[in-house]
This record gives structure tokens, sequence and C-alpha cells, in this order.
């Protein structure tokens, strides 16, 4: 987290903040940004301002639902209505600037007109001074309707924001011309203005002059891009009201947060609710916060087994006797070691900080002139490994390194480290930029070319697009670094087609044709709709598997929002994909004689069902589990599964604590290797995600 910011000089007047994955998105999160606003003292309270793009009415209902705090002022509809709530009454002189060169009728026709697939949005969206749609529109398409609007000669300012909301409004009205208007009005500075939002048409409030901003980590890309260069702007670890508490604490604005009590009802959709009621969930026990804790600690001793000079082994190399093909894992592996800092870059430790740092420069500097970063390197010979098993390619080794680095540098702003090892990343990512061999924003992945060692998943693969979409978020950010900002936009841009893609791709439903302007094949669209991103999509065929980690990670990365990732998890929790433990990674698993099966499943018996990666229990996708429930909300849910993710690898194959490789997905049984790093490092990860021992 980046130094608390000195506001002595400018103490904040007005707080204003989108609601809708901002401020909620986060049931927990959001009762504790209520308790905590309403905990400040009168006199040093800002001015709250929500600034949203629901209709009065809406945001009304929505405050009392989500027991938000009661603002001061509320921009509505994108910008085109102020309403004082202590008058309770809107601004009248506002809607007055907003009629010149207004025609809504006839905007209307251009729309049509001009994005024909557009669908027009429910009415309660809509009001004279907005008119909204659901479309998937290009920058061409964008461009033509500007021009159609001005030749029509009317006055009129196009927001188009997470790849779908389209609104035509008044050319004066947006949410940063509305913000700008209001404080005029009260006569406050911007340089006395904090804002915070997540998407495309929150950039409004952030471009203008003088304000300060709170970007959380679940901004979409559009935004992102936006804010490249910007130096006023404080990037949030944390999603929606957690990264605008974090940013009230950055800037000043609050000294503490204050949370909401055990005892206090949640607002979750009802059948999460009803869900809840039935697992009796409750806060942790004394010994159940021991236990964790007792794991906690016996996952940094595991990951100190797993420090080598030139950087993170896959396990422990003196508490696990190696064989045969096992000998690869006297090695650093690219997706091991990546993931491994990925868990533990929160950790204040410098041998695990210096190990860190070694992993990625051992990995880089054996990639090859093309690009390539290699799968592993061996510790004993030095020797680079380009493939896996069989001489598969490994994709997703590079895609997991580029994420990591970028960790890396935002943890330690190490930037020479950054400055020195630029070129070489550039090059890993037109490598995997090569495999969107069609130009289509998504890799094309050979079999078995990721993870899942000798399982056969290819061409179009879920688990890694959503790594593709975060490499270039991640991309992007190390151009910003190096302050190469046209560099960098370019790279989030791409990550909003590629966020675009896998959700059309990926998520069927027969009635996509409406919202999503989205047609599928006969054989897709005949199983109906889906509840989660299926696992795999060919040309030719799909994989109606659901892939657990992949899932899971999409939201975690910000690839699917929190209403689908809420309907993600019912479906897993409701399959039993984290029992007897936390979490099997694909669900059902591929049984002999189906379609998908694979001779090669039976090589050493690994991929057999229920083993592996066919539906085995990873200790890794289990702390990947825990920290998708609590980003969705569910934190004593989250907590609990924590307790049994500790049990898991406490149980051990020979002894306590052992933090297998992976374990039987029906008998919980451990398996695979011991002191593995990753499962070390998710563990610690999502211990930190819960906020335990930070």
């Amino acid at each position: 987290m980046a130094a608390k910011e000195n506001t002595t000089a400018t103490p904040f007047r007005v707080f204003c903040s989108d609601i809708d994955g901002t401020l909620v998105g986060k049931a927990d999160a959001a009762l504790a940004f209520a308790r905590t606003w309403e905990a400040l003292p009168d006199k040093r309270r800002p001015l709250l301002v929500y600034n949203t793009g629901r209709l009065l009415d809406d945001v009304q209902r929505l405050i009392k639902k989500k027991r938000l705090p009661l603002p001061d002022y509320c921009i509505c509809g994108v910008g085109t209505v102020i309403y004082d709530f202590k008058k309770s009454a809107c601004i009248k002189a506002f809607s007055v600037v907003l009629e010149e060169g207004w025609d809504l009728a006839r905007t209307e026709e251009i729309v049509r007109e001009c994005v024909p697939a557009a669908t027009y949005q429910p009415e309660r969206f809509q009001g004279p001074f907005k008119s909204s749609w659901y479309a998937h529109c290009d920058e061409p398409e964008l461009e033509r309707l500007e021009q159609r609007l001005s030749e029509e000669g009317l006055s009129a300012n196009i927001v188009y924001s997470s790849g779908r909301d389209l609104d035509v409004l008044p050319k004066f009205a947006d949410k940063g011309n509305a913000l700008s208007w209001l404080l005029k009005y009260l006569e406050i500075p911007r340089e006395q203005c904090l804002v915070a939002g997540d998407t495309g048409n929150d950039n409004a409030m952030f471009l203008k002059r003088g304000v300060r901003g709170i970007v959380v980590a679940n901004a979409q890309p559009e935004l992102l891009e936006r804010m490249v260069g910007l130096q006023n702007i404080y990037r949030a670890q944390g999603a929606c009201a957690d990264g605008v508490l974090e940013g009230l604490l950055h800037y000043g604005v609050i000294d503490e947060i204050v949370e909401g009590t055990p005892d206090e009802a949640l607002s979750h959709a009802p059948e999460i609710q009803h869900l809840l009621e039935e697992e009796n969930t409750s806060p942790l026990s004394d010994k159940e916060l021991a236990f964790i804790r007792e794991g906690y600690d016996h996952a940094i001793d595991g990951i100190r087994r797993n420090i080598t000079p030139k950087g993170f082994s896959a396990c422990s190399l003196e508490d696990n006797h190696t064989r045969g093909t096992d000998a690869n894992y006297r090695s650093v592996w690219a997706r091991d070691g990546a993931v491994t800092i990925v868990g533990t870059i929160e950790l204040d430790d410098p041998d695990i900080r210096a190990c860190q740092r070694a992993t990625l420069d051992t990995l880089v500097s054996c990639m090859t002139p093309t690009g390539q970063i290699p799968a592993n390197v061996s510790l004993d010979t030095g020797e680079p490994d380009y493939s896996g098993v069989g001489g598969i390619c490994s994709i997703d080794s590079g895609l997991w390194v580029i994420i990591a680095f970028a960790e890396y540098v935002r943890a330690t702003q190490d930037f020479d480290f950054l400055r020195g090892h630029i070129g070489a990343l550039q090059k890993a990512m037109d490598w995997l930029s090569a495999h969107d061999s069609n130009n289509d924003a998504l890799l094309e992945i050979p079999e078995a070319g990721d993870w899942t060692d000798l399982f056969g998943r290819s061409y179009h693969v879920l688990i890694d697009e959503v790594l593709w979409f975060r490499a270039n978020i991640a991309f992007g950010r190390l151009m910003e670094y190096l302050g190469e900002w046209k560099r960098a936009g370019d790279y989030l841009r791409w990550a909003g087609s590629i966020k675009k893609k896998i959700f059309r791709e990926f998520w069927p439903s027969v009635n996509a044709a409406g919202e999503l302007n989205y047609t599928f094949a006969d054989s897709q669209a005949s199983m109906g709709d889906t509840s989660y991103l299926l696992a795999q999509i060919t040309p030719f065929d799909h994989d109606w598997r659901c892939d657990v980690y992949g899932n899971a990670l999409a939201f975690l990365f910000n690839v699917i929002d929190h209403e689908h990732a809420q309907i993600a998890f019912r479906f897993m929790w409701g399959s039993g994909v984290n029992e007897p433990f936390p979490a099997k990674n694909l669900y059902p698993p591929v049984e002999s004689g189906d379609p998908n099966w694979k001779r090669y499943y039976t090589v050493n018996l690994l991929n057999l069902p229920q083993h592996y990666h066919n539906g085995g229990i990873w200790p890794l996708v289990g702390g990947v589990w825990v920290r998708f429930l609590n980003r969705l909300g569910l934190r004593e849910l989250a907590c609990g599964q924590l307790v049994k993710l500790a049990e898991l690898n406490h149980s051990g194959a020979f002894y306590e604590w052992e933090f297998n490789e992976w374990a039987h997905g029906t008998t919980g049984k451990p398996m695979g290797k011991a002191y593995q790093a990753w499962s070390c490092s998710e563990y610690i990860a999502a211990c930190h995600e819960i906020g335990l021992f930070d």
C-alpha cells in the first residue's frame, strides 16, 4: 500500500463516489463503509455525493436495501439529475443547462440507425435526458454515431462502459460535468473533492483538473486506460468498498475502519441468504483461529523450504524423493514460481523477497530469443526446458511470469529491476500475442499446453484466456511505471477486448441475442443457459464442464462481474466442488467412455476420475476458492472454508502440515508432493485476503 498522503493543507470537503461496483458489490465491505462513514465526527465528515448511472427512484431503493449512508446530494442518470437529499428536491437550475440542443426522440432514432443491434434498456433506466441501450460497440460504430448526431445538430454526449452499456445524454451531461457544476454551485474548489469509481462512465470525474481519486481493484480496463499517466490517483488493492476504505485511509479522510457487528445481517440475494442460513455460518472460534494461525506459520515454513539461490522450487527438495520424470521437480518452474510470488507478495520477509526476485531473474534470463519463457530451469544444471512431459509447450508459464513481475514491481517499487528486463518482457508479450493466430483477442492453446499436465484441453481454454486478460492488464501497468503512456493504454484497451470476448464465448445463453447481441452455434445454444464460464471452446465443439479454478480466478481478476460470480458460486457450491475439502479443479471429472476421454489419462494412473487434474482436490485451488468467497462478500463462509483448507493441509500423507500438491477428489486423502510451494502460498494469500495475520 502506498504511503498515506498528507492532506492537511487541502482537507476534503466533498467525497463523490460511484455506487455499483464501487460502494456496492461486496456486502460486508459496504456495511463497513456505512459504519465507518457514520462514525466520522460531523465537523470532519465531508459532504457525501453519490454519482451513479441509476435514476433517482432506483437509487433511493438501493440506499435502503444496501443500508448505505444517506448522501447529501446524488448525481443520477450518468450526470442528468442532481438531487438535494436535505431539501428532498432536484436542483432545477442544473436541468435547465441540459435542455439546450437536446432532442430525445430524434436521438433514439439515430441510435437505431447507427447501432442496429442495440437493445433498449428497461424503462427504469431511461429518463428525459438519458437514452440507455445494451450494445456491443466497437470504436468505428461509436464514431459513426457521434458523427450522425452532430450532422443532425444534436448536442449529445456518448458514454460507453462495461463493454455493454451505451448511454446517450445531453452534451453537458456526464458524471464529471455534473460534479463540476455541483462543486461550483456549492462554492467548493475541485482540489477539495475526492472521487471513487470502477467503470468507464466514471472517468469523467477523475479527469476533472484538481480532483483526486480512488480506483478500486475491480476497475474495468476502460477506466484503467483513461487513468494512465494521471498522478492524482490512488489505485487500491481492495475491491469495491474495501478499496474505497483503503483509499480513504490513504488520503487521511478516515483513521480507521469500523466493521459491522457480528450479529448484523448483511444484504445478500435471496438464494445466497438461504444458503447461508442452511450452512449456519458463524464467526471463527478461538480454537479455529488458532488452528488457522498454526497453518499460516507452517505455510511460511513451507515457503522457506522451497527457497533456493535460483528461485522457488515447486516442492521441497529435501522432503521429497524424486525418480524418473519426477526429476524435473528439481527446477524453478515458471508457473509454480510465479504463483508463489503472487501468493507471498504481501509478506515482509527479506529472504522470501529475495527469492521472488531471483525466481523472476532466472526465468526471464533463460527466455528464448523469440520470447518464450521456459517451463522450468534446472537447479542442478541451469538448463532451461521449454516443455513438460511429452514435449508439450507451456503457454501459461509466460502468462504467469508477466503477472508476477507486475505484482513484484508494485510491491517493491524496484524500477531498476524492471528497466533491466523490460526488453525481454516485451518479447514475452509478443510471443504470447502470436498465439492469437486469428486475431480474435483469444489465445489458441495446444492440447495439454497449460497447468493441467497431460489433460486434453485445447484451442480456447478458459484458464489461459483469463490469465491472458490479466497479463495484458499487468503489462499495461509495467508500461505505466516506465512512463510509456501510449503503450500502456494500448495494452489496457486490448484487455478490454479480451474480456468482452471471454464473456461472449464462454458464458452461453439462449437469451443472449437481446442484451448481449450474441448468437451461438446450434450445438452450443441447444444446451441452454449455463451457470458458469465453460472450460473450453473450439470452432467445432465445447467442453461444458466447470473449471472451478478458472471461474474463481475470472472473478478475482475482474473478468466477470459480481452478479455472474454469484451465479457461478451457487452452481459450484451446490455441486460440492468444495467437498470433502476445498476445492476440486474440475466438475464433473471426465469418465472413461466420455467423448472427452483421452487414452493417455491412464499414464501413471495420474488423470483417472477424481485424480490430479481430472477432478482432484488442489490446495492451490482451495486458496483461490476462499478468496473468491471473500470477494463475493461471504466472509464468514470463506472463513469456514479456510478452516477446512487448513484441515486438508494439516492431514498430510505422512506427517502433519505437509501442504501436499493435491488430494483425491472423493476420499480427500493427500497425494502428490509435500510442501508444495503454491499450496503454501495460496493458503497465505487466503489468510491475507480475509484480513487475518496481515
